[in-house]
């Protein structure tokens, strides 16, 4: 549009022609740079002036965006080919008075010092005599971030029948304020126009024409205002430059009318909660499913079911506890609430593992709170969340999080960069207002004053929509502790879901729950690597881990960093970081136990069979799972070791074969899914159950538990080479490598039954190759190495026997060659200096000679031996 077409729609919208019933009013923006800074796609306040701000049912203002600045000006003409006026509010101005004073419409003015007002009041009735003016308003700064003076103000404005308001407190500020207030006010039309007002009052001069039409206006303001305009200017205007000059395009609809959105449904609640504050049980419908995830966290609980007691009243809320194994008494202490469901995890699992496990009890159409039990929900909270999440149509809300004495924690974050990484490191929390792109948090006090969309945010509450729960499944369980809600946060925003923050629903937040530590701290540092690995490319991990390095090297000699540079540098530490542990107490994860069978192949294993089964035999004896041993040509005690437990089914098989035992016991068993166990290995009934939980979901074919090699008491040959093979990415992606995979009834009819060969589990890799495998972040599986060279050397050169028994047909060749490359370029890239070195020549020594000795003619009596490792067999 040009000039007289926006005065034309402005004037008559204002005089109330033009206005749509029940659209709320219309609030007119002149856009430029700093608008994009703020407002668009990268800006703090992006999509916020499109949905409702205001709290109250009194209607959605309709948006009217001007083109103002000379480079949207000069981008327009770019894309159009044709010449656009450029309508800046301070052009505006003068002929929208002029209407309003022919019009007879009433005029309002807010913002500006009392002094500017003064002057203002003086000019307009020196200038424009006949101009009606309801009132001029000059709240204090301060006072604008009280909501209650706030209403108080737009009362004011709407008493004095105002039906044309001029706002002009600042960008974003006015903005933010017309969507929260400018319903409330009763005013027509509401101008965003910034220093209008302090033009009208003539107490800063309009740039000249010369300047103004050359696209230079910004350089006098700049040498007018330098400490008020240079971060604008220098700082915030580049970069919106950039980024408009990169992603705009032309609009769908830009037949120049004025684009109303649509008025957005009023949601009424209805105060279903239970009037004594009690949970609902479940197979009863809840609003609003909390999931909290405790660990050592007795003295943390009745402030928290104090205040979730608080919102039940006016939400059905079901609330469960994920229980990860305290030793303070939570599980005695939750016994004191029986409506709440609590879930024993059979471990400390970790965080995102206990949320996993709790929000298995909310239904699909049933919003999702998750919790850390070091808050306090005050009053209104969820309310407040759960109605930002219906009316916004946000994907996940977060609630404003109070320090203990109750001032506002920074708990907005930035998406992880190398730069925001790298000004942390080297600023830490020093300078709060540096530019955006050089902090990873958000410290401006202004963001934590109105709702708006953000990138990610403190894990400590938040409030995720039923349908975007179900989308995301699962968070990642690799973050033990730390970096899973990043990680959560971001599938929400590739799904194209809204993230918002809502500052009227106030959560305290004792920041205690997970103590701090060295090893908690190195953690923290480690998984943001892992979070860089995840989503991005080899090189820029690589920046991003340097950066980590640094910021540890800048802060090593702090007494709560100590070792934390060392373990970031070193990936072979990282095992040895706080992970998920199993119960010493089984019985713990009985009652909810997922049904399946295992299956333990067994040669003359009566030295080990007794301690692999002991941790199994609860679960066995209680009907839980299928637990078949399978004897294969045991000329020792296994059966009847194997025997005296309650529950085990036995088999004796003549053939000294493990895949004639995996049939046998396959024919055998009855449930599904299976997990295939060797008689060495350890498993817990946490991992075993979190494996069969995964596979029952039918959305894998195999799964494989996490695992740790134990090689004390091993030659530091050995040590060296399982260092080296710690580090390739190919060990820890594998279905081999831990003694124990598992398969669902579709994934096993893959290959049907076992053939003839060595290495089942490369069998079961090969077969499954191109389908959704997974490893499931359990307590680890301790595999414990050979103890001399003479051992290592004799199960590399079986494993590589049983490797070439495979690749002896049609494309194993092939597949063999490709597996030689991938983990030659793995080694190479594990040597990071002469330690690293030294690991992968051993490791290479060890694969050549074991691959030679593989490839010969077995002597006479050789073929009947059955290698494997001797030296670490014992009790």
């Amino acid at each position: 549009m040009d000039i007289d077409d926006v005065v034309r729609q402005i004037a008559s919208t204002a005089e109330g022609d033009a206005v749509v019933s029940n659209t709320g009013p219309l609030a007119v923006i002149s856009a430029n740079l700093d608008h994009i800074a703020h407002f668009g796609t990268d800006g703090r306040w992006f999509d916020t002036l499109g949905d409702r701000l205001c709290t109250d049912d009194s209607g959605n203002a309709q948006w009217l965006t001007l083109l103002d600045g000379a480079p949207l000006v000069a981008e327009a003409n770019r894309l159009t080919g044709r010449s656009w006026p450029r309508l800046a509010g301070s052009d505006l101005i003068g002929p929208l008075l002029d209407e309003a004073e022919a019009r007879g419409t009433v005029v309002g003015f807010l913002g500006g010092t009392r002094l500017i007002q003064r002057l203002l009041s003086r000019n307009l009735t020196r200038t424009r005599p006949a101009l009606i003016v309801g009132g001029l308003w000059s709240p204090d700064r301060s006072a604008l971030t009280d909501p209650e003076v706030c209403r108080d103000l737009a009362e004011s404005i709407k008493a004095a029948q105002v039906q044309l308001l001029v706002v002009g407190l600042g960008k974003p500020r006015q903005e933010l304020w017309i969507a929260e207030y400018g319903p409330l006010t009763g005013a027509n039309v509401l101008l965003a126009f910034g220093a209008v007002v302090d033009f009208l009052a003539g107490s800063i001069g309009r740039a000249p024409h010369w300047a103004s039409a050359r696209g230079l206006e910004w350089v006098w303001r700049l040498a007018l205002e330098p400490r008020r305009l240079a971060r604008r200017y220098l700082i915030d205007d580049p970069p919106s430059y950039f980024h408009m000059r990169r992603n705009s395009s032309l609009s769908s609809a830009a037949d120049g009318s004025i684009q109303r959105e649509g008025h957005r449904e009023t949601v009424h609640f209805s105060d279903e909660g239970t009037p004594d504050g009690s949970f609902v049980a479940i197979g009863d419908p809840a609003d609003v499913v909390v999931c909290i995830v405790t660990y050592n966290s007795s003295a943390l609980l009745d402030p928290l079911v104090a205040g979730l007691r608080g919102e039940a009243r006016n939400l059905r809320l079901r609330v469960v506890v994920a229980e990860n194994d305290s030793s303070d008494g939570t599980l005695e202490a939750l016994s004191k609430y029986p409506d709440i469901i609590v879930v024993p995890t059979g471990g400390n699992l970790g965080y995102a593992a206990g949320i996993n496990a709790a929000r298995r009890f909310a239904d699909r159409d049933e919003a999702i709170l998750v919790l850390n039990p070091d808050v306090r929900v005050e009053p209104g909270a969820i309310r407040s969340m759960y109605r930002r999440l219906v009316r916004s149509g946000a994907g996940i809300v977060v609630p404003q999080l109070l320090e203990s004495d109750g001032s506002v924690y920074p708990s907005l974050r930035r998406e992880p960069t190398i730069l925001n990484a790298l000004g942390d490191a080297i600023l830490g929390r020093r300078l709060p207002n540096r530019p955006w792109w050089l902090s990873g948090t958000d410290y401006d006090p202004e963001s934590y004053r109105h709702p708006h969309r953000f990138q990610w945010a403190t894990g400590a509450a938040l409030l995720v929509r039923a349908d975007l729960a179900e989308q995301l499944g699962d968070w990642d369980e690799q973050f033990f502790l730390y970096s899973e809600e990043v990680d959560y946060f971001r599938r929400a925003r590739a799904a194209g879901a809204g993230l918002w923050f809502e500052p009227t629903a106030r959560v305290t937040h004792w920041r205690g729950g997970s103590g701090v530590s060295p090893e908690l701290n190195a953690l923290m540092a480690v998984n943001r690597i892992r979070y860089a690995r995840k989503y991005h490319s080899k090189p820029y991990a690589s920046g991003y881990h340097a950066v980590v390095v640094l910021s540890e090297a800048l802060r090593w000699a702090k007494s709560d960093r100590r070792g934390v540079l060392r373990t970031v540098l070193d990936d072979c530490t990282w095992d040895a970081l706080p992970g998920p542990t199993a119960s010493a107490n089984a019985a713990q994860v009985l009652e909810r136990f997922p049904r399946g069978a295992v299956i333990i192949p067994a040669h003359n294993e009566a030295a080990v069979i007794g301690r692999t089964l002991a941790p199994l035999a609860s679960l066995a004896a209680s009907g839980r799972i299928e637990l078949i041993v399978a004897c294969n040509g045991c000329t020792d005690s296994t059966a009847d070791t194997a025997a005296d437990f309650d529950g085990i089914t036995v088999i004796e098989v003549e053939e000294a074969s493990k895949t004639a035992a995996l049939n046998t016991a396959d024919a055998h068993a009855s449930l599904w899914p299976r997990v295939y166990l060797d008689a060495d290995i350890t498993i817990s009934p946490a991992a075993l159950g979190m494996m069969l939980d995964r596979l029952e979901r039918g959305d894998v074919l195999a799964a494989r538990p996490a695992f740790r090699y134990n090689s004390s008491g091993a030659s530091f040959m050995v040590r060296s080479y399982y260092r080296a093979r710690r580090r390739l990415p190919s060990t820890k992606q594998a279905l081999w490598g831990a003694g124990v995979y598992g398969l669902t009834e579709a994934g096993h009819a893959r290959f049907g039954q076992f053939p003839s060969v060595t290495a089942d589990d490369l069998l079961v890799e090969r077969a499954l190759a191109g389908v959704q495998k997974v490893i499931v972040n359990t307590p680890p599986v301790s595999v414990q190495t050979p103890r001399t060279p003479e051992s290592l050397m004799s199960i590399l050169t079986r494993n590589y026997r049983g490797n070439a028994e495979l690749d002896s047909n049609g494309p194993g060749e092939v597949v063999r060659k490709a597996h030689t490359r991938q983990t030659l370029r793995e080694l190479l890239a594990s040597i990071r200096g002469p330690a690293t070195a030294f690991d992968a020549i051993v490791y290479a020594y060890f694969t050549l000679r074991a691959r030679s000795k593989a490839s010969q003619r077995p002597v006479r009596g050789e073929a009947e031996a059955w290698e494997r490792d001797e030296s670490s067999r014992h009790q």
